[in-house]
């Protein structure tokens, strides 16, 4: 059995070349989408024997899913720039394809999750909801498509799921900075999608919503235990909620004064 590496793209010098060394000898093809890199993001991708499609960014949800329909093999393995597997990992998508000695898990199921571990401000995050965090990323190609409402995006596949072993380690942010740059894009796209699909604010989700996130991750899932790191988690999750009723809040409050201006 055959394994097809995709990923997506933009300016991902540093971290792409991680990645693709995690993969190294294990796929036998990798499909990196490009959104127009304007550093050696797609140099080091072509070096490292990677087919490099460049394609201005569609969504997420539909970006991944092109990538998804590119590739050629029996197993895909879907994958972020700044992601990478460990060596357990490593040695159980190989049980999957057939590339290690003793029985496989060909026929067994259509995807297999993965357990991501993430990497934030120099230290693994345990607790706070970020961990354990399965994630269906292998897949028998034909059998799955990626779904979600972007900026979230969710693979999909038509058949039984098992979970396999290892790590897929993760480091989401460079720092503080582009934390909040995110938050503030990813706000943006998510209010864009729920003022198409006609959903309204209050300022009761603006109000308690943000603390109750807050609860959840430092206290019900054990943020506490990640140190001040987990409050600052904890911090941001509420932030996010906080900004994404706030700016529907705004639109919809917009909207209602240009409806009255125009009467």
């Amino acid at each position: 059995m055959s394994l097809a590496v995709c990923i997506i793209t933009l300016n991902e010098e540093d971290n792409l070349p991680r990645c693709l060394d995690s993969v190294k000898d294990l796929a036998e093809q990798v499909v990196v989408v490009d959104s127009a890199s304007t550093d050696r993001t797609q140099e080091l991708a072509r070096a490292a024997g990677a087919e490099v499609i460049e394609r201005a960014f569609s969504g997420h949800v539909d970006q991944k899913q092109f990538a998804l329909e590119q590739a050629r093999c029996d197993w895909v393995l879907c994958l972020d720039a700044d992601e990478w597997l460990d060596d357990d990992l490593r040695r159980a998508v190989q049980a999957v394809i057939g590339k290690t000695d003793g029985p496989t898990a060909e026929g067994t199921a259509d995807g297999y999750e993965v357990n991501r571990r993430q990497r934030y401000l120099g230290r693994w995050i345990e607790h706070g909801g970020w961990s354990p965090q399965w994630r269906l990323r292998l897949v028998r190609r034909g059998r799955a498509r990626w779904t979600g409402v972007d900026p979230h995006d969710h693979l999909r596949v038509d058949g039984p799921v098992q979970r396999l072993d290892g790590r897929l380690n993760h480091v989401p942010y460079r720092g503080l900075a582009e934390h909040l740059g995110t938050i503030n894009r990813y706000t943006d796209i998510m209010v864009d999608r729920r003022v198409q699909a006609g959903e309204s604010a209050s300022l009761f989700k603006v109000v308690f919503r943000p603390p109750a996130r807050f609860l959840r991750m430092y206290v019900v899932q054990l943020g506490v235990l990640d140190g001040w790191r987990g409050f600052v988690l904890a911090s941001f999750g509420a932030f996010y909620v906080f900004l994404k009723y706030a700016k529907l809040l705004a639109h919809c409050s917009a909207g209602d004064q240009d409806s009255s201006g125009s009467r």
